[in-house]
């Protein structure tokens, strides 16, 4: 054994030393033409590498990864568990701007903090796969799925009213708006039309709620993705106008129609501009408009916002089912972008539509019995009730709301003016940002009005070095990039694009370029593709649910229909974890700097074993839980006491008698389940039992110290290879065996059963597994409660039930 076993734990020399010995010998260099063992690629969500480095809600989930991947190694699976960094967008950019660096520069300094912080942590990356998404020959491939995107018709041109924010200069998607304003930076945001970049999600909707269904992901998410993408099953029915022109709406409650007072029209819409030389009080309706584009979608679909809205005065529309004239309004909650950009009103079936009629004085009419139409109704939910019979529908009336939908569909299909129609909340994702900070997009607007998609060997579209990257009055900063924008093929001549991609787009399929970063004939080699996909494991924040998770899952199931991808689904687990809090219980932040904790101030004074320890120690992956200086104390206590036990060679034995048995199965059957199930904090419990079980014996077996020594090097790499080393091991402890437990050793000899007398539980007695039914019967009648029920009885009957209960019949 070593002479260095003497020694004090000393963090700062072991994490040094096996640091510098992992990266000096590639140990978690992933090998990925292996196809001999078993794949098992685990993944965390790449962070953005700001200014400020890692926080301590970092290693959480990626600690969580690296103890599952280290695990997998043993067991004997080729792991992949790679690094990389989101380094475009808007986080980047914003931070470089507010202290004035240049963002390009700026990031690559990061990127080496992030990076240096990660190595101190001891996570098993494998570096030589690190990926950023503002590395050219990582973009390059951006832009090609970009240009197939547009190829196949999904990224399309056009003009759409959008976020825009006037503070960061540039559009934003609905997700990046939040109440009015920016997400980052809280500045206002305004709808106006642009043309834009976007790409087709709702041609993708169906197949996304299909995939749902295959995936071992939080019922949550799941649910956020299915109500964001909004499927709605109903009717399209066409309107005709007093006067001319026409128009659409769609509605899941056909059975309503004859109660229709009113219709709303979106005010930013095309017909209201058609219809305004006809409209009698057309400055009104003007200062509304001017009035609606001031708000976002977010705004304009709150349900409890004032009803606003303005009637448009001398214009009508005909109800197809009757004839009837109704009038037309114009209201913000109406988007132009969303639906047919018109709706139907039915004030006593449908509360927005009722409290909109009350605010404007207009009439309704009851279509379905039973409905006391008030707003107490409403609260309720029963003002549109199952089984209930309509009524002042001409020849319907009677029919309850089932039988009624289909006939009057049927009617209004008969007529030619309605069709039966899916539709979806789903928008456009708007794909293009007046930002510097991103991938070029790699079209040119040539003289001939063409647009010209680059070619393959024009790709990567390099970001052009620029001074000034801010923009100016809604202007793209790469309209600055005089030179470079030009464009001369043959002597057509064009100008760029001079929007950049959304951040999301590097995000949307990095996990595929880990697999193969340095592949510049294509984004990935597929044969390794279809080794390697899906990720096995994917850990990461909740707050991503409606974004990248999304948008990714739109990537990859874009590239399977074009055969690019071998899954439908590129995630295959998916956990969110929890967030750490400051010791005052709210999210570390500007606000309570005080409560901010910086890991490596915790791996300088602790060492990074504590920190991981403890970490994975506080609670549940998946909860949110306060720091706590005291628990990173214990944590280190902990690993004391494992290092004074496990390195001194007079408790550890060549020999074993059956002392620490059964409880070093148990911790081996009890780790390896739990972290199979991301449970750490009770791992670790039971790691503790074993410690003190090994404590109390003063003495281990040297096969049980080492399986414990595996088994605690996920959690605590660095103390682990060292004791591994203590242990007489010349080689890493990273790829030797995972222990395996014998199930007859956790066997219990003695169980405890309850006694009864006539039925009634009187006490429990231990006795042997396999006690015999009169030495077992003999004990049961001397527990106190069992004496005392049966003295002085006679006794009739005596049952044992092996291993299960004692019964006896007194009279």
């Amino acid at each position: 054994m070593n002479h260095n076993m003497e020694k004090k734990y000393n963090p700062k020399v072991i994490e040094k030393k096996w640091q510098e010995y992992w990266a000096e010998h590639e140990t978690f260099k992933t090998d990925v033409w292996d196809f001999s063992k078993p794949k098992y690629y685990v993944l965390d969500m790449f962070p953005y590498p700001s200014g400020v480095g890692l926080h301590a809600g970092h290693p959480e989930g990626y600690t969580a990864t690296d103890i599952v991947s280290r695990m997998k190694r043993m067991q004997g699976y080729n792991v992949l568990h790679p690094m990389g960094y989101d380094s475009f967008g808007l986080p980047a950019e914003q931070y470089a701007v507010n202290t004035g660096n240049h963002p390009n520069g700026f990031t690559q300094e990061n990127i080496k903090t992030f990076s240096k912080q990660l190595m101190e942590l001891g996570f098993d990356y494998d570096w030589t796969k690190m990926i950023a998404t503002s590395d050219p020959s990582f973009y390059k491939w951006t832009q090609w799925i970009f240009k197939q995107l547009y190829l196949d018709g999904y990224a399309k041109y056009v003009d759409m009213p959008v976020n825009w924010c006037e503070e960061l200069g540039t559009v934003l998607s609905n997700d990046e708006v939040i109440d009015g304003k920016s997400e980052r930076g809280g500045f206002p945001v305004v709808r106006k039309n642009m043309k834009q970049w976007v790409i087709n999600q709702p041609a993708f909707a169906e197949k996304l709620l299909e995939g749902l269904e295959e995936i071992d992901w939080p019922e949550s998410t799941k649910e956020m993705q299915r109500h964001w993408i909004g499927k709605s099953e109903g009717v399209e029915v066409e309107f005709d106008i007093v006067g001319g022109g026409k128009f659409s709406i769609f509605t899941t409650c056909i059975e309503t129609i004859y109660g229709i007072t009113f219709m709303v029209l979106a005010p930013e819409g095309d017909l209201v501009k058609e219809l305004m030389p006809r409209i009698e009080n057309k400055e009104e309706v003007q200062a509304y408009i001017e009035e609606t584009l001031k708000k976002n979608d977010m705004d304009r679909t709150q349900l409890n916002k004032t009803k606003s809205g303005c009637c448009l005065k001398g214009v009508y529309a005909i109800n197809p089912v009757n004839g009837k004239e109704v009038p037309l309004f114009i209201g913000d909650f109406v988007l132009a972008s969303y639906g047919t950009g018109a709706v139907m009103a039915v004030p006593t079936h449908d509360q927005r539509d009722f409290e909109y009629a009350q605010v404007h004085n207009i009439p309704m009419i009851q279509v379905i019995e039973g409905a006391d139409v008030t707003e107490k109704a409403f609260e309720k939910g029963d003002y549109l009730g199952k089984g209930c019979k309509l009524m002042n529908s001409e020849e319907f009336t009677g029919m309850t709301v089932e039988e009624a939908k289909p006939a009057i569909t049927d009617k209004l299909v008969k007529m030619g003016v309605a069709k039966k129609t899916v539709n979806y909340h789903f928008r456009e994702w708007i794909f293009a940002r007046q930002r510097y900070w991103g991938e070029p997009v790699p079209v040119v607007y040539m003289e001939n009005d063409e647009i010209h998609v680059l070619d393959d060997e024009e790709l990567p579209l390099i970001l052009p070095d620029l001074e000034d990257y801010k923009g100016k009055n809604g202007q793209a900063p790469l309209e600055n990039a005089t030179q470079w924008k030009q464009y001369d093929n043959n002597g057509i001549k064009g100008k760029r694009e001079t929007s950049t991609m959304p951040g999301s787009a590097g995000s949307s399929w990095y996990y595929m370029r880990y697999i193969d970063p340095d592949n510049d004939k294509e984004f990935a080699n597929q044969e390794l593709l279809k080794h390697w996909l899906p990720v096995d494991l994917y850990i990461g924040g909740p707050e991503h649910a409606v974004g990248h998770l999304m948008y990714s899952r739109i990537w990859n199931r874009y590239l399977y229909d074009k055969g690019l991808s071998p899954v439908k689904e590129p995630f295959k687990k998916l956990v969110h974890q929890g967030m750490i809090l400051g010791s005052n219980g709210i999210k570390m932040g500007k606000r309570f700097p005080e409560f901010v904790v910086n890991p490596s101030d915790i791996v300088r004074d602790f060492g990074a074993d504590t920190l991981r320890l403890y970490e994975m120690f506080m609670g549940p992956l998946e909860v949110s839980k306060p720091w706590s200086q005291q628990g990173v104390e214990g944590a280190r206590k902990f690993l004391n006491r494992v290092w004074t036990f496990f390195t001194n060679d007079e408790n550890i034995v060549e020999d074993k008698d059956d002392t620490l048995t059964k409880v070093y199965h148990q911790t081996v059957k009890k780790v390896t389940s739990d972290f199979e199930q991301l449970g750490f904090n009770t791992a670790i419990s039971q790691l503790m039992i074993f410690v003190n079980a090994c404590y109390k014996a003063g003495k281990c077996p040297k096969e049980y110290a080492e399986g414990f020594v595996k088994m605690i090097s996920c959690i605590t790499p660095h103390i682990g290879e060292e004791m591994w080393s203590i242990l007489g091991h010349d080689d890493t402890i990273a790829f030797e065996p995972w222990p395996v437990f014998d199930e007859e050793a956790i066997k219990e000899d003695t169980v405890e059963i309850g006694v009864q007398v006539n039925g009634k539980v009187k006490g429990k007695v231990e006795i042997a597994v396999d006690e015999e039914s009169g030495s077992a019967i003999a004990k049961a009648k001397e527990v106190p409660g069992v004496k005392n029920a049966i003295d002085g009885k006679n006794i009739v009957k005596e049952i044992y039930v092996k291993g299960k209960i004692i019964n006896i019949v007194v009279k």
